[in-house]
């Protein structure tokens, strides 16, 4: 894409996208934060430009200020610059009716209606959709003695669960990966990928209208508030989307720690403690959400000894924070039971506490299982050949080949295709 014209691109700016983000963002980080401070000018696809929040305590204090720091996209001062097939939009929207773009009380309720409506789905039904799927989902390669753990699993079983429970029949399952992963890579299939989504939710809440049930789309529907439609379909496909990807990425991602690390190989025939290790382990070091996009500056201001001017985008970098030398003195050591990450977010806008616990319960779930019915699993290439996608917002495996020892199928029915 060409660069955006009349765009102030400082000349020391770095693109938010490249080699480095998927082989060594770590090192990448760290070279950003030696050679800009907390604070780093980037430039998006089409040399547009923002600034990427480093620091840990910068982080905080961006994601605790929605005053100064606003997700009220429409601040934006780059928006005349922006065309019509920005492939970036369906992640930096404008005049978008999602509770991401939605700021003050109504935001507050809009935050209240969806955890109510999470907090709805039964904790044992949850776990036991996330066990069922996962049998079925291993149930098709266990006999084969070898699989592509990405494809094949971690990239299905989120959105297998989040599918039933939001309301959704399991057939719709293969659209909604499909069009949540074109999104995220902020690609040419963006657009396409995002108009698909919005399409299924509209559908979605057309037969709930129609046949409610006792599903989250429902709960929603029904609750308090006077949402539209449009503003419900637009939260769904905002949860659908945060639910699903980073979800998988979790399940792929602590796998492939589990696989590769002799801290955590040892036990993998073991105790289970070391499946909620590697997941919080996970969270600090290799998280799914690199970066957030975003906050807007509300007016003038300096942050991590920058010049901020109002409408400027803040990229949150979720990953470099986590990593801030300033914070993790000790880098190395294990992370045990910290949950001080911001991989969840910060403030008003974090990610709500039944979503976190719903993710967790279905990526710790995934894995348990896999690892219960494959015990011997194992690497079916050097870890050095395991390659990243493209995107800079999350960060999950391209595959995850492996070897095991084959296994009969279970055959447990209730699963997939079967709601019973």
């Amino acid at each position: 894409m060409n660069a955006v014209s009349g765009c102030p691109v400082p000349h020391d700016s770095v693109p938010l996208s490249g080699p480095r983000f998927q082989s060594d963002p770590v090192r990448h980080y760290r070279d950003l934060r030696r050679d800009h401070g907390a604070v780093a000018p980037v430039v998006l696809d089409g040399d547009v430009p923002a600034w990427l929040v480093l620091g840990y305590r910068e982080l905080h204090q961006v994601t605790g200020d929605p005053a100064l720091f606003s997700r009220d996209s429409d601040l934006w001062n780059q928006w005349d610059r922006i065309p019509d097939d920005w492939p970036l939009l369906p992640m930096i929207g404008r005049k978008q009716p999602s509770i991401l773009y939605t700021v003050g009380e109504r935001h507050s309720v809009r935050a209240r209606m969806i955890s109510d409506a999470l907090e709805g789905v039964d904790p044992f039904s949850l776990k036991r959709y996330a066990e069922e799927f996962a049998d079925e989902l291993i149930d098709q390669f266990c006999t084969k003695g070898a699989t592509e753990i990405i494809a094949e699993y971690a990239k299905v079983l989120p959105a297998l669960v989040l599918a039933r429970i939001y309301g959704f029949d399991d057939a719709m399952t293969h659209v909604l990966v499909g069009a949540i992963n074109d999104i995220v890579d902020g690609r040419e299939r963006a657009l396409a990928g995002q108009r698909r989504l919005a399409a299924s939710m509209a559908q979605l809440l057309a037969d709930k209208h129609a046949a409610p049930g006792d599903d989250v789309a429902t709960r929603m529907l029904t609750a308090e508030g006077g949402f539209t439609d449009e503003e419900i379909a637009q939260d769904l496909m905002v949860m659908m989307a945060a639910g699903h990807q980073p979800t998988a990425d979790w399940i792929g991602n602590s796998l492939r720690l589990m696989l590769t690390d002799d801290r955590f190989a040892a036990s993998l025939s073991g105790g289970r403690h070391s499946v909620a290790e590697a997941m919080n382990e996970v969270l600090w070091e290799d998280t799914p959400t690199q970066n957030v996009a975003g906050r807007w500056a509300a007016r003038d201001t300096h942050l991590g000894g920058r010049h901020v001017r109002a409408g400027d985008l803040l990229i949150l970098g979720i990953a470099a924070a986590n990593g801030d030398p300033q914070i993790r003195t000790h880098a190395s050591a294990l992370t045990g039971g910290n949950n001080a990450f911001l991989s969840f977010g910060h403030g008003e806008h974090r990610c709500p506490f039944p979503a976190q616990e719903t993710a967790e319960v279905i990526a710790r779930t995934g894995i348990e299982v896999l690892l219960d019915r494959l015990p011997d699993v194992d690497l079916a290439v050097p870890a050095d050949r395991l390659t990243r996608r493209p995107s800079p917002w999350l960060r999950g495996l391209t595959g995850l080949p492996v070897v095991f020892t084959p296994t009969p199928a279970v055959g447990r029915p209730g699963s997939l295709g079967d709601p019973s």
